[in-house]
């Protein structure tokens, strides 16, 4: 099979080429190189074997999907950014970019679509109240965030909510930018797949980590920020109290479940969603406190700062991902972060 990888320059597109690869396909790459990402142009670890092509997702050159069976869309704008100044950045690559893909693929009849996603798209997670059942809490207020109340109360009572595991049906409610584009991205994706016939496979990454991820950018994730504090002799701070729960996976589990998404029949004229995740929670504070031990620097500093885009707890289920398509994740996570804490980072 002849795969199509937008964005395969980046951290989690040579991962994906590397499984592609591996499993007997065909690669064509097909990244912007932008000067913020790649400074140095193509980076080194990319397998020399994938073609590649320079260039920016809406604006394609004609012949891009010739010969191609199917897609793997990854190119995009990730993280929380710096304020909204970003927004059109954000909107303009991540959907005129991906709208302007699927238009691509309709007229060269390229019918198989694995979009990257995000867990961002669902806002805060699933809570449930002891006495009102499930929940959905509003935005956290600034008034409580500079309280120190980290965690949202019953939008009833005010009590105390325990966090759920998120599915796949848990309503959508994107609370940044980003999260915005991820989801206008699957609807978009969704238009396609009834109006070509083709199928789409739709793969919400929760944090996802791993060797060559970008180092010194506000863009990055979690993990990723705190490993550049070390590499630079700093604690890594951990905003509010440390206790935000999340679901680390692995890069490499995460290029699995691409390679899985792109080589299995999905239904026709259809997107379906899958959770990508290790199933294995843990909080940002246990994120910075095994790279800190491993990497032999400073203790964390947990600082009570916060960000109003970010939300609190989501944690998702893996199960539909398991029956749908075959994917567990592999690496622990105490495996995968000791690696990690001496793992190349991307210039």
């Amino acid at each position: 099979m002849q795969v199509l990888v937008t964005g395969g320059a980046g951290f989690i597109g040579t991962h994906i080429v590397d499984a592609l690869l591996a499993d007997g396909h065909s690669v064509r790459v097909f990244d912007l190189l932008s000067d913020d990402v790649h400074p140095s142009g193509w980076p080194e670890h990319l397998d020399p074997r994938a073609e590649r092509l320079e260039g920016d997702v809406r604006q394609l050159p004609p012949d891009l999907l010739d010969g191609v069976d199917a897609v793997c869309h990854q190119a995009a704008i990730v993280g929380l950014g710096l304020d909204l100044q970003d927004l059109p950045s954000y909107v303009g690559t991540n959907d005129l970019g991906t709208a302007t893909l699927l238009a691509a693929m309709a007229r060269a009849d390229v019918g198989h679509l694995v979009l990257a996603s995000s867990m961002v798209v669902y806002g805060e997670g699933r809570y449930a109240c002891a006495e009102h059942g499930t929940v959905r809490p509003g935005p956290r207020g600034v008034a409580d965030l500079d309280a120190g109340r980290f965690d949202p109360g019953c939008p009833v009572c005010g009590a105390t909510l325990a966090w759920e595991l998120v599915t796949e049906d848990t309503r959508a409610d994107p609370r940044s930018v980003y999260a915005a584009t991820k989801l206008a991205q699957e609807h978009l994706a969704s238009s396609w797949a009834r109006g070509s016939g083709g199928s789409v496979v739709a793969l919400r990454y929760h944090n996802v980590y791993g060797p060559h991820m970008p180092k010194d950018t506000p863009y990055a994730g979690v993990a990723s920020i705190f490993r550049s504090s070390l590499a630079r002799g700093e604690a890594p701070r951990v905003f509010e109290d440390g206790g935000q729960m999340r679901d680390f996976v692995h890069v490499t589990d995460v290029a699995r479940a691409n390679l899985l998404a792109l080589t299995q029949p999905a239904a026709a004229g259809t997107l379906t969603a899958y959770n990508v995740a290790s199933g294995t929670p843990h909080t940002i504070a246990d994120v910075a406190g095994v790279l800190a031990a491993a990497s032999g620097a400073l203790a964390p500093l947990v600082t009570g700062d916060y960000r109003l885009g970010d939300v609190r707890h989501v944690v998702a289920s893996p199960a539909a991902a398991r029956v749908g398509l075959g994917f567990t994740a592999q690496v622990g996570f105490d495996d995968g972060m000791r690696e990690f804490a001496t793992a190349p980072l991307r210039a």
